[in-house]
């Protein structure tokens, strides 16, 4: 396992890390002991930093966290979201008395006495411009619950407006083969300002596996069955906003990049790594099988620049347009 840094803290974490919203929930049928297995595997093969929030199954994938870190709080960093267990466009939501009641209860949950990286969970950019809820996050970080904080956003400019904050540590954003709208503002950006950025949906919620078809079908409460026009919430945080007919589509005239890297899997994450400016990626989970799958992308061929490029143009040319909502 390779490590890089959180921008400028003090957090090395494994570049592979893993997303826990697919064992709390919204992602089909879980099992805890699988769950809990699929964590200790990770743990085991150098994983040192999972993305949590406190609304993943309600707090269920927090729970499992503390439950498969217990005694590591020193070796394993977490992250954890808050702000959409309450009404995200209410300023009340992100006042001092709300924050520390989001804060204290990912505490508990978690069996921990500091969070590493607490995040805002997407709010608004009208929230963001407002800009009262870092300073509640200056007031925890002083107060030694929270070591760093940083913000989940869902387009190029609440990161942007993110970076005028001199306290931001890190910014998780939507990021994949077909979603690289960030390369061209974002990343330098955070780079000039010692931010990190964690890539989260990077498989296009399973699109790039290239394991789908336009006849897969997908459980009830799994968020890639009613979340695929965003009535739930963003459309970008399924399918990377392309739905699946186009995504599956789009994801067949890829199939190339598996060629010489074992999979589509590990090929679409190892693109993600050829990143410098790229923290960690951050996968989803549900088995110790996905776990293994994953954990490869790190030792496949790396990417040439002519296949760089050539992806670039693939994302300008077919993709891009083709993306519903705003990024």
């Amino acid at each position: 396992m390779n490590y890089r840094q959180i921008g400028s803290t003090d957090l090395k974490v494994s570049e592979l890390s893993f997303g826990t919203w697919a064992i709390g929930g919204a992602w089909g049928k879980t099992n805890d002991e699988e769950s809990l297995k699929a964590l200790d595997y990770a743990i085991g093969n150098g994983v040192n930093f999972f993305d949590t929030a406190d609304v993943y199954g309600d707090g269920h994938s927090e729970e499992l966290l503390a439950k498969a870190t217990k005694g590591k709080h020193g070796e394993i960093h977490i992250a954890t979201k808050f702000c959409r267990a309450g009404d995200v466009y209410d300023p009340k939501t992100y006042s001092m008395e709300s924050v520390t009641k989001y804060c204290d209860d990912s505490l508990r949950r978690l069996g921990r006495d500091q969070i590493d990286l607490l995040q805002i969970h997407c709010p608004p950019l009208e929230i963001l411009k407002d800009g009262q809820v870092f300073e509640v996050l200056d007031h925890l970080k002083k107060q030694g619950k929270i070591r760093y904080y940083g913000v989940s956003v869902e387009t190029v400019e609440e990161g942007l407006l993110c970076l005028e904050q001199p306290n931001v540590d890190s910014l998780q954003v939507i990021f994949n083969i077909f979603r690289q709208k960030p390369l061209d503002q974002l990343f330098p950006k955070a780079k000039e300002k010692g931010v990190g950025i964690l890539a989260r949906v990077p498989l296009a919620s399973g699109l790039l596996t290239g394991k789908f078809n336009i006849g897969t079908k997908f459980e009830s409460d799994d968020h890639r069955n009613f979340n695929q026009d965003g009535s739930a919430f963003n459309v970008g945080e399924t399918f990377a906003g392309l739905g699946l007919e186009k995504g599956v589509e789009l994801a067949g005239k890829l199939e190339w990049i598996a060629e010489g890297r074992e999979n589509m899997t590990r090929a679409a994450l190892k693109w993600i790594l050829e990143y410098e400016e790229i923290s960690c990626v951050i996968p989803g989970f549900k088995t110790v099988a996905q776990v293994k799958d994953n954990l490869q992308a790190v030792n496949v061929s790396a990417y040439t620049g002519e296949e760089m490029q050539k992806l670039a143009k693939f994302y300008m040319q077919e993709v891009h347009s083709e993306i519903k909502g705003v990024y």
